[in-house]
């Protein structure tokens, strides 16, 4: 569904304020990534990170104008005061239209390119975009195992870094489609997987909430990964009753709480740098291991 907000309102999403923003913002919170031509079908425009490190923020705002590039200031409506006043208006808001509590609602902000594309995935909570600068396209596919399979989705919820899922060219077939303009929000329900087109230089906010659903089925996942890679076994949440995945989802807490969860999170490696000095502001580097 999509609903209308007032966000562009606040002062909060300017250029001036974005620039401001991204000079104070934590650089251990803050992903800078543009678009890789990747060789495998399944995994197209696949993220590479940056390293945006000594880059004052009006250059990071620039280059997601001119350039190919995507950025997620993450945490930003959480940790800076103006932002988290906000955002407790925004779900305030929603909890009183639905009647519904939400739990630990968080927030970041995404800055990107008019040519940017988040590649197919999948958020592993409940998840909101509302929509502030720009037009960008969003295709919503059906949760089926064929459009998002057991494996993948236990992979995704043990890796920390990477939400993609394995995408073939027939998925247009059936996708929803949702032209999002200026303070315009969307949601769809847990676990869809979906991908994002932009259409031109946007500014978004996206939010996050754990709800009792997803935090069984969470779990359950959880316990399907550790199966699956500690003994070898092949567990389907899909294939599960709700029996038992609801026992797979109290085993999920307890390994999860003993730190016997398989982390199946790659090396994230830095491959280019921003540089003003030429026309993309995209300069690839020699790979070495993000540690900032």
């Amino acid at each position: 569904m999509t609903f209308r907000h007032k966000l562009s309102e606040t002062g909060l999403f300017t250029d001036d304020a974005l620039i401001e923003l991204l000079e104070k913002h934590p650089q251990n919170m803050l992903d800078v990534c543009t678009m890789g031509e990747s060789n495998d079908p399944e995994f197209p425009n696949k993220f590479r990170t940056g390293d945006f490190r000594d880059v004052p923020g009006k250059v990071l705002i620039e280059a997601a104008k001119a350039g190919r590039v995507w950025i997620n200031v993450r945490q930003a409506m959480t940790v800076h005061p103006e932002y988290k006043a906000v955002l407790d208006n925004m779900y305030g808001d929603l909890s009183k239209q639905s009647g519904t509590n939400v739990y630990n609602a968080k927030g970041g902000i995404l800055i990107s390119s008019p040519v940017a594309r988040v590649p197919y995935h999948f958020d592993k909570t409940e998840t909101i975009l509302w929509h502030v600068r720009g037009k960008k396209v969003l295709y919503i596919y059906p949760m089926t195992t064929e459009f998002i399979p057991d494996e993948a989705h236990e992979n995704s919820i043990t890796n920390y870094i990477d939400d993609d899922l394995p995408y073939k060219d027939y998925f247009e077939d059936h996708a929803k489609i949702i032209e999002l303009e200026t303070d315009q929000a969307a949601t769809w329900p847990l676990n869809s997987p979906h991908r994002v087109d932009n259409q031109t230089f946007c500014v978004s906010v996206t939010t996050e909430y754990s709800t009792q659903q997803s935090a069984m089925k969470n779990a359950a996942m959880l316990t399907n990964a550790t199966l699956r890679h500690r003994l070898g076994m092949n567990p389907s949440y899909s294939r599960d009753g709700a029996v038992t995945r609801q026992i797979k989802s109290a085993f999920g807490r307890i390994i999860s709480k003993a730190g016997l969860v398989p982390d199946t999170t790659p090396t994230d490696m830095v491959t280019f740098r921003i540089d003003p000095d030429v026309p993309d502001y995209l300069v690839d580097t020699e790979p070495f291991e993000r540690r900032f």
